[in-house]
Order: C-alpha cells, then structure tokens, then sequence
C-alpha cells in the first residue's frame, strides 16, 4: 500500500461536519467519492479531526491509501479531483509519506481561528459571527494569559464525549481587532469538542462586561459547562493549522 496525505481547504456552511454521518452530507463522504471515483478504487480517507457542522478549515490535513503508487502528473491530478469537488473544497496538494504516517495521530499541534464582525455584511456574513458592539480586546486577551494558566478545560466541553482526559496544552491564544472586528487566534496540542466556540462564548462576554475576568477564573476551576458562557455560532471558526513532527513538502 502507498499512503498520501492531503493538504485542502472547505468552507463547511453546506455540510454536516467532517466525519461521515448516516444520511448527512459531510466532507469526509465527499472527499471519498470523488477519490473513489478518480482513482478508480474505493478509497477511504481519515482526516487530522472532526469539524463540526458548519465550521470551515483553511488547512485541513487528511490520509488515504492506493494499492497502487499514483504516477500521474501532480497538477493533472489535483485538476482532475478538484474539478469532481464541489466549489467549497479544494485539495491543495497530494503528498506521498511513510506507509505508518498518520494525519491524525501525529498532528502535534492545532490551531483554530475565531471571526468576528461587528455590523452586517451580506458577502461575509455567513463566515463570521456578526455581533452588534464593542468588545475590549485589552479585556479579553487577560481572559488569554488566565486561560494559559490551566490544562483542564471541562468547563469548555460538550458534555458527554469519550475522551480519556478533558487537559489540553494551549501554547498561544490571543484576540486581534481589525477594521471589520475581532480575530481570536489558538493553538494547543489538542482541543475538546467544542471548546473553542465555548471559550470564543465567554471570553466575548468578558469583552462586553458581563463577566470579570476573575470570574472567568473561576468558571474554568469549576469545571462544568454549566457556568460558562454560550458557544458561539459555528460558522465563525476555521482549523487554520496542523502541525506535525516532519515536513509535508
């Protein structure tokens, strides 16, 4: 078996998510049709990690094997697959790696992208959380350096999920303002289902006075759901980057 993975981008507005669902159109079910069908092999691909509904990556990394190696020109063959894709995915490049390579498990980093826009904007609307008012950005990047201080994020996770440990080792987080509204931008080794809209939610809620950020302290030690904020909407997030321990060139 050969072993590729894939570097593309989605915008996920029109799907349920990545991972295949039953009845669900999802990227995941769509990227492997359209290899099925241009490699003339039925085709399975395993992405870096699940998106939920509506959410968009900008850099999303994902694995499949061929029985065969694959000798076509890369370019005639990004065109081919890329022309089978819908408008709202796009495959950027096809990378040939080790037989054990593995686009989820060896991811050693992620990072998410959150937007925010202050008034209505029919081009970009459905791309970005459109919130009425001013949000302190100097407010909400303390709300950051305190978020740096803990690995047990329970507060910000879906409830009921299977995962062996709620820690993850957030390496950067920091809010950005610009002439539309706010850019949040976070890294970390791993991320819950979730978390970053739920801290996107109630960070935004310190940007706006609601919450102190001694308050947001304390709904991070709570750990329970129940005391943060709301999880903002899904479609002002973007993966923006995964990182691995080699390079993909």
């Amino acid at each position: 078996m050969h072993r590729y993975f894939i570097r593309l981008s989605y915008r996920g507005t029109a799907y349920h998510g990545w991972q295949v669902q039953p009845g669900c159109t999802t990227i995941q079910k769509t990227l492997e049709q359209a290899l099925s069908t241009i490699l003339r092999n039925k085709t399975n691909v395993t992405g870096c990690g699940r998106t939920d509904t509506g959410v968009h990556a900008s850099f999303f990394i994902a694995h499949f094997d061929s029985p065969a190696e694959l000798t076509e020109p890369g370019d005639k063959l990004l065109f081919r697959i890329n022309n089978y894709l819908p408008a709202d995915i796009e495959i950027q490049q096809i990378i040939p790696v080790e037989e054990n390579a593995h686009a989820r498990f060896d991811a050693i980093a992620r990072t998410y992208e959150y937007h925010i826009i202050r008034h209505k904007d029919p081009f970009n609307g459905d791309l970005a959380w459109k919130r009425y008012g001013q949000l302190s950005v100097k407010t909400m990047n303390r709300a950051c350096d305190i978020l740096m201080d803990y690995k047990d994020f329970t507060s910000f996770s879906k409830l009921h999920t299977d995962v062996k440990t709620n820690n993850c080792h957030i390496t950067h987080a920091r809010w950005f303002e610009n002439q539309e509204g706010y850019i949040f931008i976070i890294r970390a080794d791993r991320f819950l289902r979730n978390m970053v809209r739920a801290i996107v939610g109630t960070m935004a809620d310190t940007g706006s006075n609601k919450i102190s950020c001694d308050d947001f302290r304390r709904i991070i030690e709570a750990k329970d759901r129940s005391h943060a904020g709301m999880s903002a909407p899904a479609h002002g997030l973007y993966l923006s980057l995964v990182e691995y321990p080699y390079t993909l060139d």
